[in-house]
């Protein structure tokens, strides 16, 4: 229920808190006294969008806050979907910038106006004459059936199904689409991988090869230049290393006399040392080498196969024709099993089906049940609002589609006078036998399910005062389950209400602002009697005023 409502700086309204209660709200007011400025600032607490010029002062922004007790609505799972803290006193807050920008707010946590509408569906319904498109919607004349019927539990489970049947049926045609490509493409992906698999391949293996091809491809004039190198180092006459030898004797024999023969005599002899390495490591390697014309073959056939393979696949390594080699793999085995998972979800999606169908037929007995029932209420109530002759005939038949809310067909037909034909509610009912059908109705509902805080917006208009009373009752009755707010004219109506709140303007520093006071008794007294008689109150518009609130 809505229990708070605060709007600084929109419209004719500087500011203005209020707070409300459960039961029945009347607001009344003249025509022009701004009850509408007060629709629309809760119309942006449902989601509509913000307009600048509804900003008294464009300098200053504008906030619209409204506090809505939800404890008992059970809509924990809605604010976990929309990823919101729930809180059993929940605060929305609309807030317009001097930019024009617009910002919205639940439980200070900023939100779009996709997630405040609906949220907003579920904590206040504006009802007014003109706002009669619902009652001819299907999804809510079933939801009316349904409520009657307790199908909740049942639509809830089959809405559950249908979801999970909708995803398996999405999940099958991918994995048909992908049976269907995998069978064009399974040999040739079977021949590549069984290609890549025979290759061995080894993570740097190619470099390895080249080396191993260059050594073998070029083994005499390697040859050559290794004993030639050996030669010119180890000959006796004239070797290097018998040269150096030599001069290393000399310049031992002076090491003594200076530094600097020393230094260059240790100089020399490091020289020597790493001269005998390397003569010794030329050496190992004219003992490696060895003629293999059949190894250089190999090496050549396995370098022609890993180049031919990288320029198959345009791979510049092992690596890359490695992680192919892994794809197709996973290709060819998901291709192996496809065939496995298809025919799983066939049968997944048989078993899901069957208990949509039996659902689907339990939800449709019980709608057919309820229907007579439901009918008989609203044209007992309709006749007490003056609708004698209004008569509705309630068309189910079963479907073969599964729709959201089981598999029935629906047609609401009604006839407003006696002997006509039936006919759509939106072509056979007027505006105000309209609003008098969606008072019928919502009452009804108010019975069986909970209902947001619901505001009638003089649906009484064009009324008699003998049916204004009736439809009072009814927002009376309806009033003792939810919170219903009614904007009236009419004095039958504003009598009947547990609170009475009065719109008005009012010049304040030669502005005018529009107000809204809660009425005490004789406040409320005053307030009926000019709707009774005027402006001009006369003594029996007191006492008929105070008849009316008695």
């Amino acid at each position: 229920m809505l229990t708070t409502l605060s709007i600084k700086n929109y419209a004719l309204i500087d500011q203005l808190q209020v707070n409300f209660t459960n039961g029945l709200t009347i607001i009344t007011g003249e025509t022009g006294a701004g009850k509408s400025i007060l629709l629309g600032g809760l119309s942006l607490i449902l989601g509509k969008r913000a307009d600048l010029s509804s900003v008294k002062n464009q300098s200053e922004k504008c906030v619209i806050e409204a506090t809505f007790d939800i404890a008992s609505y059970n809509l924990k799972p809605l604010f976990k979907t929309e990823d919101l803290d729930y809180e059993p006193l929940t605060i929305i807050r609309r807030e317009i910038l001097p930019s024009g920008k617009s910002r919205a707010f639940i439980n200070d946590t900023p939100v779009n106006l996709d997630s405040l509408q609906i949220l907003g569906e579920h904590l206040l319904d504006i009802h007014s004459q003109h706002q009669t498109l619902q009652l001819t919607n299907d999804d809510f004349q079933f939801q009316v059936i349904d409520a009657l019927a307790e199908n909740g539990n049942l639509l809830q489970g089959y809405s559950s199904n249908l979801s999970e049947f909708k995803s398996l049926q999405a999940e099958l045609k991918v994995l048909q689409t992908k049976k269907a490509e995998a069978i064009k493409e399974q040999d040739y992906n079977s021949f590549l991988l069984n290609e890549l698999i025979e290759a061995k391949l080894i993570v740097g293996e190619f470099e390895t090869l080249e080396e191993e091809y260059e050594t073998l491809n070029n083994i005499e004039d390697i040859k050559e230049k290794l004993s030639f190198s050996h030669e010119l180092l180890s000959n006796e006459d004239a070797g290097v290393l018998t040269n150096l030898t030599e001069i290393k004797n000399q310049l031992s024999k002076l090491s003594n006399y200076k530094q600097a023969y020393k230094d260059i005599f240790e100089r020399l002899n490091s020289s020597l040392i790493e001269l005998n390495d390397v003569f010794r490591e030329v050496e190992s390697l004219q003992d490696q080498l060895e003629a293999d014309p059949n190894r250089l073959e190999v090496v050549n056939n396995k370098l022609q196969v890993l180049h031919n393979l990288m320029l198959k696949h345009s791979a510049s390594s092992e690596t890359e024709l490695i992680a192919i080699r892994e794809s197709l793999a996973t290709k060819v085995s998901e291709s192996e099993h496809l065939e496995e998972r298809i025919l799983q979800i066939e049968n997944q999606i048989k078993s899901i089906e069957l208990q949509l169908n039996n659902d689907a037929k339990t939800i449709h007995d019980n709608r057919v049940k309820i229907i007579p029932k439901l009918i008989s209420q609203l044209e007992n109530l309709l006749a007490t609002l003056g609708m004698v002759n209004a008569k509705f005939n309630i068309e189910l038949s079963a479907s073969d589609s599964f729709y959201s809310n089981g598999k029935d067909d629906l047609a609401f037909l009604f006839s407003a006078n006696k002997g006509g034909n039936f006919n759509e509610l939106k072509k056979a009912a007027s505006g105000g036998e309209l609003s008098r059908i969606m008072l019928a109705i919502k009452s009804i509902l108010s019975k069986y399910i909970q209902l947001p805080t619901i505001m009638f917006d003089e649906i009484d208009t064009g009324v008699s005062g003998e049916i204004s009373n009736k439809m009072a009752t009814i927002m009376q009755q309806m009033s003792k389950s939810m919170q219903v707010f009614t904007i009236t004219h009419l004095p039958q109506i504003a009598a009947k209400g547990d609170t009475h709140y009065k719109v008005f303007k009012e010049d304040i520093n030669e502005v005018t602002q529009t107000q809204l006071k809660k009425l005490n008794p004789d406040e409320r007294i005053v307030e009926i009697a000019q709707m009774l008689g005027g402006s001009e109150i006369s003594s029996s518009a007191i006492a008929h005023a105070k008849q009316l609130l008695n």
